[in-house]
Parts: C-alpha cells; sequence; structure tokens
C-alpha cells in the first residue's frame, strides 16, 4: 500500500476517516448481533470489521509521525462510525419484540386487540390488577419492523396507552410461524 503515501495528506484523511467509519459500523452491528445471539452474522461481521480495522490503522500507523491529524481522522472515524452503526441498526431491524400494552378495562380495548388481529399481529389479553384497578394486559409479539406499523394502530385508537417495549432473546418456533390464514390487507386477496 505504498500507492496511499504518494497521496495528499487530506486525501489520506479522508481515506482513514471514511474506512473506520465502515470498520466501526460494522463492529456495531457485529455486537447487537452477538447480542441477539446470530452466530453466523457476528462471525462474518467480525472478519471484515478486523480486515478494514487492520488497513485503517496500518496507515495511520506509518504516517502519524509525520502527519499527526491522522489521528483525528481516526478518532473522528470512529466517534462517527459508532452513531452511523446504530443508525444502520435501527434501519434493519433485525430481531423481534414483544409489546406489552396496559389499559384501564374498557370496552375500548377489544377495538384495539380486534384491529391489531386484523392486521395479523398475534394477540393474548390478560385482565390483571392495578393501582387504581383493573386493568387490560394485552401482550403482542413481532418483528422490530414491524413495530411502527403495530403502534400506530394502538395510538390511533388509545393515544394516551401505556406500553412497553423488550427485545425476545429466545422464542419457540410455534409462535413464530405465520397463522394459518390470512389476516389483514392480505385477506382482501383470499376474498370470494
Amino acid at each position: 500500500m505504498a500507492w496511499i503515501a504518494q497521496l495528499p495528506i487530506w486525501v489520506v484523511f479522508l481515506l482513514v476517516f471514511s474506512v473506520r467509519i465502515v470498520d466501526v459500523s460494522i463492529g456495531t452491528l457485529r455486537t447487537i448481533s452477538v447480542v441477539q445471539g446470530r452466530m453466523a452474522l457476528s462471525v462474518c461481521l467480525g472478519f471484515f470489521e478486523v480486515l478494514i480495522w487492520i488497513a485503517a490503522l496500518s496507515q495511520v500507523m506509518v504516517g502519524v509521525s509525520d502527519n499527526p491529524i491522522l489521528m483525528v481522522a481516526y478518532a473522528g472515524g470512529f466517534a462517527v462510525g459508532n452513531a452511523v452503526g446504530i443508525r444502520l441498526e435501527r434501519a434493519l431491524a433485525l430481531g423481534a419484540v414483544v409489546v406489552r400494552l396496559i389499559t384501564a378495562l374498557s370496552e375500548e380495548d377489544a377495538d384495539v386487540v380486534h384491529a391489531l388481529r386484523h392486521a395479523g399481529f398475534r394477540v393474548t389479553t390478560f385482565e390483571g390488577e392495578g393501582h387504581e384497578g383493573p386493568v387490560n394486559l394485552i401482550y403482542v409479539r413481532c418483528q422490530r419492523r414491524e413495530l411502527k406499523s403495530l403502534l400506530r394502530i394502538v395510538k390511533k385508537l388509545r393515544p394516551k396507552i401505556f406500553y412497553t417495549v423488550e427485545p425476545v432473546q429466545e422464542q419457540s418456533e410455534r409462535m413464530a410461524e405465520a397463522l394459518p390464514h390470512s389476516t389483514g390487507w392480505r385477506s382482501a386477496f383470499k376474498m370470494k
């Protein structure tokens, strides 16, 4: 990689900065995939993360004595790479979540449950006791990429509903299967 030494320092700066962004973004995705238990994806991302990291580090180590500004490029790329990696992970929305909705016991809860089931979500309800009396607990498991759609339906019907969202670490395969019949917009194609 002697040809890089021939480039103007500002080009090397941008190269190190950009490569470091890619490296750290991949590292952020790898860390999240490790936490989610995605072994194959973690191994693949780890390989490319280290490969790119070595390329960036080697350029900084060779040129830092002549151009200390390369340390700024390296550190800046690291900082920006974290933000880019988090945004990428949010955009990919890998994994599943459980949404827990808690409402005061009322007739309107049936509308929320019906709307969610009509949209194709698996809904489980329980009756419970809250601080101020009886409550409905509504549990829904969905893919993270479906979460915005689910919350949009719920907030349209019950704008002030209390909810929590938690990642699913492990699940049985039975609940991950599709419903046996078409629901939501898919049911329009099955109508006679």
